[in-house]
């Protein structure tokens, strides 16, 4: 029998099972692949300092990272990318690459950044799911951090101040959507009729920053604009999280701890279990 698969992740809101990326990302990979993760939702229980979510643990290990954790997935043969080329493998890789270098510091900064956002919204949702005092600590780390990455990736001359590189990156993050919105073109994923990890990728970057309602919107906007990236998004949060009261994954129960909700693999494609890991590109690759 299988060890139990438990992931701790960031809640939902918005129609969004979670408002993370990071825990978008494994969410939609599991539901892909068929592995059967039970959830751990932080919430005002939560003793954690330091916010690296998500976490995958079984009986034997604790892994942290999206790209870890789905390369663990892969081992125990939870393998979205079964059907992929080789060529399909390295595309997957070139579009990581490009999501982590054009679009995740406009997604940082609008997130954790852009001040009208980070304290009207940023702030309050997150700070409502830790408990105090660590509430009054640990959103401003994580904006620190955000700040801190994105002028560690984009901060190189003639731009060294957060005010001197938005402009670069948000014009970076459109055409990143652009590039996106032109290889989606009007397929349901990026390699044909069945999810990958590069649409686990996409949508958990992307879901995000289509549905939370910010007050500054300008790359919302954008999005909002490239009509088959919003079906996208709308299409995978339809057919693989249908939700219940509380955000909580549909086919799930919301319960008190320290009993879990499980995400299902009710879908039809996640039944097709694959348990033949991918040899032509996966096998002892990290993703970033």
């Amino acid at each position: 029998m299988a060890a139990p698969l438990e992931l701790s992740c960031w809640g939902g809101g918005w129609g969004l099972p979670s408002v993370h990326s990071e825990s978008l990302v494994v969410m939609a990979y599991a539901k892909f692949s068929g592995a059967p993760l039970k959830v751990r939702v932080i919430d005002n229980t939560w003793r954690g300092s330091r916010g690296e979510v998500p976490v995958l643990r079984t009986d034997d290990d604790i892994v942290s990272q999206p790209a870890k954790i789905l390369n663990f997935l892969r081992k125990q043969k939870y393998n979205a990318d079964f059907e992929l080329s080789a060529k399909q493998g390295a595309d997957t890789l070139a579009y990581i690459a490009l999501l982590e270098e054009k679009l995740l510091p406009a997604l940082l900064h609008t997130f954790w950044v852009e001040s009208d956002n980070y304290f009207t919204v940023t702030k309050p949702w997150f700070a409502s799911q830790i408990p105090f005092p660590l509430s009054l600590i640990l959103p401003g780390k994580m904006s620190r951090g955000a700040l801190k990455r994105i002028l560690l990736t984009r901060g190189e001359p003639p731009f060294y101040h957060v005010q001197e590189v938005e402009t670069q990156i948000y014009s970076d993050a459109k055409e990143c959507l652009n590039l996106l919105s032109n290889r989606l073109g009007t397929s349901q994923f990026f390699f044909g009729n069945t999810p990958s990890t590069l649409d686990a990728y996409v949508f958990g970057f992307l879901a995000p920053l289509y549905k939370v309602q910010f007050p500054k919107v300008q790359l919302q906007e954008h999005l909002k604009q490239l009509s088959n990236l919003c079906q996208f998004c709308d299409d995978i949060l339809s057919s693989y999280f249908r939700l219940g009261l509380g955000g909580a994954p549909g086919g799930s129960k919301v319960m008190l701890r320290p009993q879990l909700p499980i995400i299902g693999v009710g879908e039809s494609q996640a039944l097709n279990r694959r348990t033949q890991p991918s040899e032509q590109w996966i096998q002892g690759e990290e993703l970033y």
